[in-house]
């Protein structure tokens, strides 16, 4: 079978290629707005479109908590169900089982946990979660594993990533077992683990390796530990990975965070920040980040960012948006989005275009500075007020 991912071209260790999937091709570097219960917040699938997205990620916990994996499949999988025709990337729910502190139990076999909406009690392993994926047809699925928390000792890293390579060689046996439901192939990725510990997680990619995945997440970052120790585990962890795979550095993060990983050799993206932080009315541009509730923008007439072709920045002014914000209009929440996400997207572009013309190192250096620029301005203005 053809490999479905190819490098097209390499800036020191910033990679730019194209991954296949049954529901179209992903340019990378890409980012992944993330639509947990089968929706992006405040943002139709119509939109999604119009902006560029060309993935999105949904949650495997979610949606077979609510609506149901058996209602999705009754429907036709996820992609009809939701009315999205695009790729779809599901993570395998691990990280919202294990953030369920008082409400689960891990054990061998897999982890028992109660649903954070009824109680109920459920069960997830390796194969039921590789079959639940199989029922939504997403097409990039998850293996389960277990996301250690920041801080944790090194035996309990250790004890860790032990566990999710078991689980991994049991999803990657389930995954030959069962059969795509809707005539398209699901790919199936390993997550790499072992918290802020060089050799665990040396160790884990090379037990993954030997499972041949078709793509090669880290996770367990971004989960309170620096951005230097994050840096510092990404830069290590990215030499142990095939050339030939995509790499998806899981839950990542801010501009900086996603401008720093790529030039780490790092691929695929999600975070919720885009989306979360607009609804807050913070927003992404060119020279920085805003808060529109600042009393600043009262007046200002002016596009959000004047460089950018979004619906919001094309279409309405920081004052208008400031006041719909204020006037707790739904509007703002929507607008927002479509902007933020507009903006993470473009930056995805922008950095593919730069790897492909090899000049990505001083086009970040570019952009990180002017990002840096407008902090300082601020804490300068701050300061003096």
């Amino acid at each position: 079978m053809n490999l479905p991912f190819q490098l097209e071209a390499t800036d020191g260790k910033a990679r730019a290629g194209r991954l296949a999937t049954g529901h179209g091709v992903i340019e990378t570097p890409t980012f992944m707005p993330v639509g947990t219960q089968g929706t992006v917040k405040a943002i139709e699938q119509r939109e999604l479109e119009e902006i560029g997205a060309q993935i999105i990620l949904g949650n495997t916990y979610h949606l077979y908590l609510r609506p149901g994996t058996e209602l999705i499949e009754r429907s036709g999988g996820l992609h009809k169900f939701i009315g999205w025709h695009k790729p779809i990337l599901t993570d395998s729910g691990g990280y919202q089982v294990f953030s369920l502190t008082d409400l689960r139990t891990i054990e061998n076999d897999g982890v028992t946990f109660r649903s954070h909406l009824d109680g109920s009690q459920h069960v997830f392993t390796p194969e039921s979660v590789v079959r639940i994926q199989r029922q939504l047809g997403s097409d990039v699925m998850m293996v389960l594993d277990e996301c250690t928390p920041y801080p944790c000792s090194v035996d309990y890293a250790r004890a860790s990533n032990d566990l999710t390579l078991r689980w991994a060689s049991r999803c990657r046996e389930e995954l030959e077992r069962t059969t795509a439901l809707y005539g398209h192939r699901q790919l199936l990725f390993g997550i790499v683990q072992g918290s802020v510990f060089s050799e665990i997680r040396e160790a884990s990619a090379h037990g993954l390796r030997g499972l041949d995945f078709d793509g090669y997440a880290i996770g367990g970052l971004a989960v309170g530990e620096p951005s230097d120790e994050m840096y510092r585990i990404v830069d290590f962890t990215e030499q142990f990975l095939p050339v030939a795979k995509p790499r998806y550095l899981m839950g990542v993060g801010t501009p900086e965070n996603i401008l720093e990983s790529i030039e780490r050799g790092m691929d695929m993206f999600d975070c919720v920040l885009p989306t979360r932080n607009g609804r807050n009315a913070m927003f992404f541009t060119r020279s920085g980040a805003m808060n529109l509730r600042n009393a600043a923008y009262k007046d200002d007439v002016s596009p959000i960012d004047s460089d950018c072709s979004c619906y919001a920045c094309r279409t309405f002014s920081r004052a208008y948006l400031r006041h719909l914000f204020l006037a707790k209009e739904i509007l703002a929440l929507q607008l927002a989005t479509i902007h933020n996400l507009s903006f993470y997207l473009w930056l995805m572009g922008e950095a593919r275009k730069s790897i492909l013309a090899g000049v990505f190192s001083s086009w970040k250096q570019t952009m990180l500075s002017t990002l840096h620029r407008t902090k300082l301005s601020r804490t300068i203005q701050t300061l003096s007020d």
